[in-house]
């Protein structure tokens, strides 16, 4: 039997959303709901799914909801879903702040809903890849490089929440609980354009970001320093190398420095696509993967209103 599913909100990533899910054979788009009327007839057209202008229709007699809407929105359309729906998809951040996130929380958990929110970069492969070398070595510390130019459709967030808050995510992902947030930051029109973070996590380690809007260069890139070797993560060319330590051997009184730089091939897979397929497993009763559930949503929220926090009284 097909999942049903309907879409809120046809914005870019929406329209991502519907072409993956149009995809899937084991998934109904029920419907896709907005107010752009223009909008949803040609990717009603196009993809030959219903649409609607109606909130409740779009809510009636369907297993599981996408909402991607701007921010601001989260938050009521979740409410809106309580008692109708049991299987919740929001794109990140889970809601505009932690208050509300933590009150989604305690509504999923009253009602019995899966929530899972939209950290598309736990399904980067690279990102796959890089998880599994560091399940079997000590990580002592991890650098997080994310940059863009401020895109014409986000104009109501910091940098924090739109662009580091993936990286807050991977390094809690990667490496555990966060106890010590110290960050830096620096404002355009009002908002943070810039900021720099230190995190000191439970098991010891060390994660540091650096997210900016203030350049025109895209970079994506994880490097991790660990006990016996310097991994560097690619994550927009899908590139993954690890360097190991250097071994020096004495020969008849000369010494010979070798190291080993290891290319690790990485699947081409889209992100999405591996993010939604694990999703809809979800759904439908598969609980054996680790998902970025409401708990993950809520914890990078905290932390973002600490690394805010920290900027303001620095």
């Amino acid at each position: 039997m097909s999942l049903k599913v309907s879409i809120l909100g046809i914005g870019q990533m929406g329209k991502n959303h519907l072409r993956i899910l149009s995809m899937l054979k084991d998934v109904v788009v029920k419907n896709i709901f907005d107010f752009n009327e223009v909008e949803l007839k040609l990717l009603s057209a196009k993809y030959d799914v219903p649409y609607t202008l109606n909130i409740d229709e779009a809510l009636q007699d369907v297993d599981a909801v996408i909402i991607v809407t701007p921010t601001s929105t989260h938050f009521d359309y979740f409410k809106l879903c309580v008692g109708k729906v049991t299987n919740v998809f929001i794109e990140k951040p889970l809601a505009e702040t932690y208050a509300q996130a933590q009150e989604i929380k305690v509504l999923a958990n009253e009602n019995g809903m899966f929530v899972q929110c939209g950290f598309i970069e736990r399904f980067n492969p690279v990102v796959v890849e890089l998880k599994n070398i560091l399940k079997t070595t000590k990580v002592i510390n991890a650098d997080f490089f994310r940059t863009n130019r401020l895109s014409s459709r986000i104009t109501d967030v910091d940098v924090v929440v739109d662009l580091m808050i993936h990286d807050i995510d991977l390094a809690l992902y990667l490496n555990g609980p966060i106890q010590n947030v110290i960050a830096y930051g620096n404002k355009e029109h009002g908002l943070v354009a810039f900021a720099s973070a230190v995190f000191k996590h439970q098991n010891g380690s060390l994660s540091r970001a650096i997210a900016s809007r203030m350049t025109e260069k895209k970079m994506r890139s994880i490097q991790v320093t660990t006990a016996d070797a310097y991994i560097d993560a690619e994550l927009v060319r899908k590139e993954l190398q690890v360097h190991k330590q250097s071994s020096i051997t004495d020969v008849d009184d000369s010494y010979i420095v070798s190291s080993l730089k290891q290319q690790i091939e990485v699947k081409p897979q889209e992100a999405l696509l591996v993010e939604l397929q694990s999703f809809i497993s979800r759904c439908n009763g598969d609980q054996s993967a680790v998902l970025p559930d409401v708990d993950a949503g809520v914890e990078s929220l905290r932390i973002c209103q600490l690394v805010l926090e920290s900027i303001e009284n620095a």
